[in-house]
């Protein structure tokens, strides 16, 4: 599971961000790293807030470009 910059607390709060076209940095703790092209799964909040939402994203040229 990877996280994203800034820290969203709800999924549509991220949903809102990518539709007013901002740049989101999505980055995994630990070991491992983000595809730069294909399937993403996301959750959030970071640690150590329980985190309260997960989705499903799509990473084109290391960018975030949707969210389901």
């Amino acid at each position: 599971m990877s996280y994203v910059e800034p820290n969203f607390k709800t999924k549509k709060a991220l949903r809102d961000a990518l539709s007013a076209g901002d740049r989101i940095r999505v980055f995994q703790p630990g070991l491992g790293s983000v595809p730069q092209d294909g399937i993403v799964f996301l959750e959030g909040p970071h640690y150590p807030e329980p985190h309260r939402w997960y989705a499903k994203g799509v990473m084109r040229g290391g960018v975030l470009v949707s969210v389901k």
